[in-house]
C-alpha cells in the first residue's frame, strides 16, 4: 500500500470514528492530511463522514487548487490551509462538532481551567476562537489568532478544531477535547470544580519533556501577557489560582477561588446553588455517622418554611434500618 493509499484509508477510518461517537451529524465536519510536496488530501463536501470511501478524497495544493479527485474539497478547506500555513509542524487537521465541547463554544466558555493533569500536559487549555461565518475568510482569521500556540480550539457557535503531527494524533486530541468538556460539565452540574493549583500546573508543565510531549507553546497563567503585537496568542492560558501550598483549590461557578476553600486533605463541598452534598468522611476508613455521609442527597431550601429534604437510595435506607435494629437489640 502506498503512502497516499494509506492516508485515504486512515481518513475513512477517522471519519467513521467521528460519526460513530456522535462528534458529527449528517455531512458535518472535515478532515485533511498533509501529503508533502506542497499537497494535501481532504474530505469531500456534502458527504457523511461515517460513509466515505477512499476514492472520494480530494487532493489539493496549499492554496486550495484541486489537483486530483472527482469531487470538490470541503467548504471549510480555507480553515485547514490557514493552519498548515501557520504551523509547519502540523500534519493533519480534524474539524468536528462534538456536542459537549460545542455546547461550551456556544455558551462562550473556554475550556481553560486546570481540571485534569492529563489535559494540562497535552493541550494546556482549549480557548475559543471568535465567531466567523463558515466557508469565508473570517473563520481562518479567527483560527490564526490561536493556532500557533494551541493544538485544540473551540470555534464560537460552530464546533471544535484539533491538529496533530499525524491524523490519528489530531483525532485523539478531538477525543480529549470532548472528554475534557464532559468532565467539566459534570463537575459544574455537581456544584463546583476543584482545580489544580498554579504551583501544580507549573510542575506539570515541567514534566512535558519527561512525558515526551511536544507542545507548541508554554503555559501561562497571567492573561495579560497572552497577546502579541498582532493580537495572536503567545502562550496557553490556564486558569489556576495560587494555593498557599495546597495542590487543589475549590472554584466557584464564577471561576474564582471559593472563600474559605477547604484544605486538600478533606472533601468538604464548595458553594452550590439550590442543592448541596453533605460532608464525607475525611479518610477512607472513617465511619459514616450521618445520612449525608452515607451518600444521601440533601436538597436545601425549596421555599420559605419548608424543611430540607433528604433522599436515600434503597441500600442506604436498608443500612439505616439495620443499624437501628442493632441499636435496639
Amino acid at each position: 500500500m502506498t503512502r497516499e493509499e494509506q492516508v485515504r484509508a486512515d481518513i475513512v477510518e477517522v471519519g467513521r470514528r467521528l460519526y460513530g461517537r456522535g462528534y458529527v451529524a449528517s455531512n458535518d465536519g472535515n478532515i485533511s492530511v498533509r501529503l508533502g510536496d506542497g499537497r494535501l488530501m481532504a474530505t469531500p463536501k456534502s458527504v457523511s463522514k461515517g460513509f466515505m470511501t477512499p476514492d472520494m478524497m480530494v487532493v489539493t495544493d496549499l492554496s486550495g487548487r484541486k489537483l486530483a479527485g472527482e469531487r470538490e474539497a470541503s467548504s471549510e478547506l480555507l480553515m485547514h490551509l490557514a493552519v498548515y500555513e501557520a504551523r509547519p509542524d502540523v500534519g493533519a487537521v480534524v474539524h468536528a462538532h462534538p456536542p459537549l465541547a460545542t455546547g461550551f463554544a456556544v455558551a462562550g466558555i473556554p475550556l481553560d481551567r486546570a481540571v485534569l493533569a492529563e489535559v494540562v500536559t497535552t493541550l494546556g487549555s482549549v480557548p475559543i476562537a471568535e465567531y466567523g461565518t463558515p466557508s469565508t475568510a473570517e473563520l481562518p482569521a479567527a483560527v490564526r489568532k490561536f493556532i500557533k500556540v494551541h493544538d485544540g480550539l473551540l470555534l464560537a457557535n460552530h464546533g471544535a478544531l484539533s491538529v496533530g503531527a499525524d491524523l490519528f494524533g489530531a483525532y485523539y486530541k478531538m477525543e480529549t477535547i470532548e472528554h475534557f468538556a464532559r468532565i467539566s460539565l459534570v463537575a459544574r452540574l455537581l456544584g463546583r470544580e476543584r482545580v489544580l493549583s498554579r504551583e501544580e500546573v507549573l510542575r506539570l508543565q515541567g514534566l512535558r519533556g519527561t512525558y515526551g510531549i511536544a507542545s507548541p507553546a508554554p503555559i501561562c497563567i497571567d492573561e495579560g501577557g497572552t497577546a502579541g503585537v498582532s493580537g495572536e496568542a503567545t502562550c496557553q492560558v490556564v486558569q489556576a489560582p495560587e494555593s498557599m501550598g495546597a495542590r487543589l483549590v475549590d472554584f466557584t461557578a464564577a471561576g474564582t477561588p471559593a472563600a474559605g476553600a477547604a484544605p486538600p486533605s478533606t472533601f468538604a463541598p464548595g458553594p452550590r446553588a439550590g442543592a448541596g452534598l453533605g460532608p464525607f468522611p475525611s479518610s477512607p476508613g472513617a465511619a459514616a455517622s450521618t445520612p449525608a455521609e452515607r451518600g444521601a442527597v440533601l436538597r436545601e431550601g425549596g421555599g420559605e418554611g419548608r424543611e430540607p429534604e433528604i433522599r436515600l437510595t434503597y441500600r442506604q435506607l436498608a443500612g439505616l434500618i439495620e443499624e437501628a435494629l442493632r441499636t435496639v437489640r
